[in-house]
């Protein structure tokens, strides 16, 4: 996220209104919610954790118990746990 300035964007008239609120300070003013964007969206992380949950699904189903799985994807057994109630 980048910063812009009220004087470059909005008019006068605008920014008094808003001074009247928060005068010197920075203000987050969020997205419309059609706008709005899901997690991992933007990147390609999502599909590579699903990618991830997959395999771990298949390796379960393949006899790894969830210790090892743990210890091999470097998460928590509950996290595993989670994971796998996600594909029943």
């Amino acid at each position: 996220m980048s910063y812009k300035r009220a004087e470059e964007i909005l008019p006068d008239e605008i920014i008094e209104l808003i001074q009247q609120y928060v005068d010197g300070q920075s203000i987050y003013i969020p997205r419309k919610a059609e706008n709005r964007r899901g997690w991992g969206n933007s990147t390609e992380y999502r599909t590579e954790l699903d990618v991830r949950n997959c395999r771990i699904r298949e390796e379960f189903a393949a006899g790894i118990s969830i210790a090892e799985l743990a210890e091999r994807y470097y998460l928590s057994e509950k996290s595993i746990r989670r994971i796998l109630r996600e594909f029943e």
